[in-house]
């Protein structure tokens, strides 16, 4: 699973030629920790019709800033280069498999 940052968000996540989605997450947090599979299973299934990152806030606190990421994790879905939906806290599988097609 590739993770992004400061140095690389931009080229990553702004300027991808296909749809990202970022979860915005830290090690200390166990919500993050018992979502991270899920976005993970998600990314292979959908692998080639839009891209999964992880960005860790502590390592860029000025994405998460610039984002308003309040409450972790959060999952924002960037399309063409601006976000295009997002949501707070843990998701299923399946339920974030549907809430990643809706925005396709």
């Amino acid at each position: 699973m590739q993770v992004v940052d400061s140095s690389n968000f931009k080229k990553e996540v702004l300027d991808s030629p296909i749809p990202v989605a970022v979860d915005f997450y830290a090690d200390w947090c166990p919500p993050c920790k018992i979502y991270a599979p899920q976005f993970e299973k998600v990314a292979k299934t959908m692998e080639g019709k839009a891209k999964f990152v992880k960005l860790n806030v502590d390592n860029a606190i000025d994405i998460a800033k610039e984002y308003e990421v309040m409450s972790i994790p959060t999952t924002i879905f960037f399309k063409a280069g601006k976000p295009a939906g997002n949501f707070v806290g843990a998701m299923g599988e399946a339920d974030f498999q549907k809430w990643v097609q809706e925005r396709l």
